[in-house]
């Protein structure tokens, strides 16, 4: 069994298949297990208490510690620093040759290290675990490009990661539950924080209470993030956005603004706040790039953002590939530990049934109730956080959209309505949005919104960049 992804869906699922008698290979592309959430501080920071940062740490500190003791025995091959960019099936060479061959495996192939010494690695397994997490939602807005304006997620992972703060005095911006964890974490290390800037309105939440009330434990959390906030006196603002930044080297200022139930700022409510920093995101996006490349199928999330399709045994629509974890739709630490769990138990049913007849299934039940209750309050958050259409009332036609090719909103609105684009891939081929080097990571809910169309999942053959000299070293079988 292969599984990418270190993070908390991926790490439980590989020590849970190794306990079960699998032989497991875990790549990751990071250098520490633990993922987006779990960062650790770099060695050399010298860090005396990383669980500071953490909610949960202890139990990822023993999903850690039995990665480190299967690895020693054997049961789990660990592999930091492997971005995997493709699967092939095993059988694509029998199928060349025209013989039609039942499933039978995968190689794995993955760009291995740090450039210049980056090195082409391939793996096989008879199955395939995608637990590769989520990337941050961007909703541009003039002057997002200065100095000083970061992810809400970026702002977390440099503290977490570097123990530095983006800035003294931070406004936090956008939507979704990470914003009060993100301003927390800030203020409690020493950080102004002027206000929470949330789109959203909690009142959303007030036809989802039977999916609240069976999560008391969010709601508690919940409540620690208001005390919080209270305590380091952080304002909170609701049914607001940042709709501008100002600044000339680096960010001054921005403009905060009132908005209306889909997101349209209204008119004389703007008002400036000075800060140094801008803390900004709009929840998180699945990353797909790898499973859609293989075919798995995709459905819309609540949040409108674009999710893997799975049954009830974290399955795919690709036999052999399984999920767990945001790419499944995003829902926190504890569901991906969960969904992670569940499918190492899965994929041991189906590899070795003889094993999974001795395992009781009173635990596969447990962790399906909990995974339907989790899911219950993640759908919940995501749907009162989803981004309204207004939004892109407060983009100009002259505020960059896709960073990397910048583009601004005017010649992609021109494309849409002027030249007959009605979808994003046409808007890409008219206005080269989405082409550079993210590859529409960060503009693509945006250029799909600006075009009005629902955002879709690409389906690539390489889910990063690739070294020429990688794809020439291939077998022929797998070209």
């Amino acid at each position: 069994m292969a599984v990418v992804g270190a993070g908390p869906a991926g790490l439980a699922a590989a020590v849970t298949a190794a306990r079960l008698g699998l032989r497991v290979t875990l790549l990751d592309a990071g250098d520490r297990p633990g993922g987006q959430f779990y960062r650790h501080p770099a060695p050399g920071l010298g860090a005396a208490r990383p669980e500071a940062l953490h909610h949960g740490w202890a139990e990822f500190a023993a999903r850690e510690a039995a990665l480190r003791e299967h690895a020693a025995a054997g049961r789990i091959t660990y592999l930091p620093l492997h971005h995997v960019w493709t699967a092939v099936p095993a059988e694509a060479a029998e199928a060349r040759r025209g013989q039609a061959a039942p499933p039978t495996g995968w190689t794995l192939h993955a760009v291995a290290g740090h450039a210049p010494d980056e090195r082409a690695a391939a793996v096989t397994a008879r199955a395939v675990l995608v637990a590769t997490g989520a990337y941050e939602r961007q909703l541009p807005f003039p002057g997002w490009t200065l100095p000083g304006v970061v992810g809400a997620g970026g702002a977390q992972a440099m503290l977490k990661g570097g123990l530095v703060l983006p800035g003294k005095r931070v406004v936090v911006a956008g939507s979704g539950p990470l914003l009060l964890a993100v301003a927390g974490s800030l203020a409690a290390a020493g950080a102004a924080v002027p206000a929470v800037v949330e789109a959203a309105a909690y009142t959303a939440y007030a036809g989802r209470v039977p999916a609240l009330l069976r999560n008391p434990g969010k709601l508690v959390e919940a409540a620690g993030y208001g005390v919080a906030l209270a305590r380091h006196h952080v304002r909170l603002l609701t049914r607001h956005a940042v709709t501008e930044a100002h600044g000339t080297n680096r960010i001054e200022a921005v403009t905060v603004a009132r908005l209306d139930r889909d997101w349209r700022p209204l008119p004389g409510t703007a008002r400036r706040i000075p800060c140094d920093a801008l803390a900004v995101g709009h929840g998180l996006v699945p990353q797909l790039e790898l499973a859609t490349g293989l075919g798995c199928a995709t459905r819309p999330g609540p949040d409108a953002a674009v999710a893997l399709e799975v049954d009830a045994l974290q399955r795919t629509s690709v036999p052999g590939i399984w999920s767990a974890g945001e790419t499944g739709g995003i829902g926190g630490a504890q569901l991906a530990l969960t969904e992670g769990e569940l499918a190492a138990h899965s994929v041991a049913a189906a590899l070795s049934p003889e094993r999974a007849a001795t395992d009781s299934g009173r635990r596969v039940e447990r962790l399906a109730r909990r995974r339907a209750r989790l899911r219950a309050f993640a759908d919940a958050m995501a749907a009162a956080h989803r981004p309204g259409d207004g939004w892109t009332g407060w983009l100009r036609d002259d505020a960059v959209v896709c960073r990397c090719e910048e583009v601004p909103a005017g010649r992609i609105r021109e494309a849409a309505q002027d030249l007959g684009a009605r979808d994003a891939r046409t808007v890409k081929l008219l206005t080269r949005a989405g082409m550079g080097w993210c590859q529409g990571r960060m503009c693509g809910p945006a250029v799909a919104a600006l075009a009005g169309q629902e955002p879709v999942a690409d389906r690539r053959p390489f889910s990063c960049p690739v070294p020429l000299s990688h794809l020439a070293e291939l077998p022929a079988t797998d070209r």
